[in-house]
């Protein structure tokens, strides 16, 4: 589930919501599941991995990860993404162009407070990416860490949210026959200009 906070009243964000709706009406699995990919400017190469969004704040959208991570770096180097989503159930996909930061810290220490204590252990103990010699470590580790948790342990500076803010998005919606139909939402001087494109 994606949490919208003060959600954008603007026609793109409109839009996405009906659409998000309607995948949840149809017991859409993984519905915060997206794809984002990002560009590695050590390895001149992209690459892509599925995050789970969290949140729609505004025009803000919201993830978690690890800062020390190959994909941070990336974000930290090239701001600029590209974001896919596809609900089956509703025969749906959306890419996003965005723009990518880190989030406050006060955001991020609001919600490392609500999660669970082994989700918090595992951020705390995992060294995202990094190679290791067995699964056994990082069993170790978690469940060490999960041990000298009390609720007192407070979020690593190393762990917190990711915001992206959209300034294209193209809706696509399969149909019969391949007569799919595509709506793009792009920004221009603080505006949307609309459009369709061919199937």
């Amino acid at each position: 589930m994606i949490k919208f906070i003060n959600p954008s009243t603007e026609k793109p964000y409109i839009h996405f919501q009906s659409l998000y709706q309607e995948a949840l009406e149809n017991q859409q699995k993984g519905i915060e599941a997206i794809s984002v990919s990002s560009y590695s400017q050590e390895m001149s190469e992209v690459e892509a991995r599925y995050v789970n969004l969290k949140y729609i704040h505004n025009n803000e959208w919201i993830f978690f990860s690890n800062y020390n991570s190959p994909k941070a770096k990336q974000f930290k180097s090239h701001s600029q993404v590209s974001v896919l989503i596809f609900w089956s159930s509703i025969n749906t996909q959306i890419r996003i162009k965005a723009l990518i930061s880190k989030t406050s810290m006060q955001f991020s220490d609001e919600h490392f407070k609500g999660r669970t204590k082994e989700k918090n252990a595992l951020a705390i103990s995992s060294n995202q990416s990094q190679t290791i010699d067995s699964f056994d470590e990082v069993e170790k580790n978690f469940y060490q860490t999960l041990n000298r948790m009390t609720s007192d342990t407070v979020r690593p500076d190393f762990w917190g949210g990711f915001s992206f803010t959209p300034y294209y998005f193209e809706f696509w919606k399969g149909h019969k026959n391949r007569l799919n139909k595509r709506y793009v939402f792009e920004q221009q001087d603080d505006g949307w200009v609309e459009c369709l494109l061919q199937p």
